[in-house]
């Protein structure tokens, strides 16, 4: 174990939490320009909200299909698996992955593998939480 420790390059911390922020900063950053142009454009802000949030999604999707996202977490890290970008990666990668054993086994099987208890987990507190409003209010 020793041997291991002495041999396992240290993690740069303070390089890492750098770029994890810029990157993150950079999506939030393109996500809230978008916003500001679909208002412009005459949207309600709530509508403009919900649309760059699927592109968001969308884009995210496409840059893990095309194989870029996975080189951007490699550098950006937190950075770019906080944003809903990274959502959308976490949902593709395993289908794209297990897509050669089919699309019931691999690909439907294999999709909710990191994103499912996410799911499971948000959508169960969302219930409860609502439950709780409505017999209080």
């Amino acid at each position: 174990q020793q041997l291991t420790k002495s041999i396992t390059p240290k993690p740069t911390l303070l390089k890492n939490v750098i770029w994890a922020f810029i990157v993150g900063g950079l999506i939030c950053a393109f996500g809230q320009i978008i916003i500001n142009i679909l208002v412009l454009l005459g949207m309600e802000r709530l509508e403009a909200s919900t649309a760059t949030t699927a592109f968001l999604i969308l884009l995210g999707a496409l840059l893990t299909g095309l194989g870029v996202y996975d080189r951007i977490g490699k550098y950006a890290g937190a950075g770019s698996i906080i944003p809903v970008t990274g959502f959308a990666n976490s949902i593709v990668a395993p289908a794209l992955e297990f897509k050669r054993e089919g699309y019931v086994m691999g690909v439907g099987a294999k999709l909710f593998t990191i994103a499912g208890p996410v799911l499971v987990y948000g959508i169960a507190t969302s219930i409860i939480i609502g439950l709780i409003y409505y017999f209080i209010v």
